[in-house]
């Protein structure tokens, strides 16, 4: 079942645990399904190419591999270090934001 998911498309995220440990850089997909996000120039992989028509060359490539949402935190607009994100009301008529828990900073 997908959850929802509070990191969203081109926010900055800081990664907190595995390979890439301490790493930040932009979400440039998200999956809620499989709770997965790709970050840019994180979990790079290598993956060997056939030569084709698209891809003359072939070879080894290096690529992004999704990285699971337990393992990034977003970043805090205020400090640049890692957040866990809220959701709150802004007034009567159901406006939702974003905010930063670290510094109650609105997320956008």
């Amino acid at each position: 079942m997908a959850m929802k998911m509070r990191i969203k498309k081109n926010d900055t995220v800081i990664v907190i645990a595995g390979k890439d440990k301490g790493k930040t850089g932009m979400v440039k997909a998200v999956m809620p399904k499989e709770e997965r996000l790709l970050v840019v120039g994180v979990n790079r992989v290598t993956r060997h190419t056939k030569p084709s028509q698209a891809d003359p060359q072939g070879g080894r490539k290096q690529i992004e591999a999704p990285i699971h949402v337990s393992n990034v935190a977003l970043v805090d607009p205020k400090d640049s270090k890692a957040t866990r994100v809220g959701i709150k009301k802004l007034d009567k008529d159901g406006g939702k934001v974003r905010f930063a828990k670290r510094s109650g900073e609105v997320i956008e």
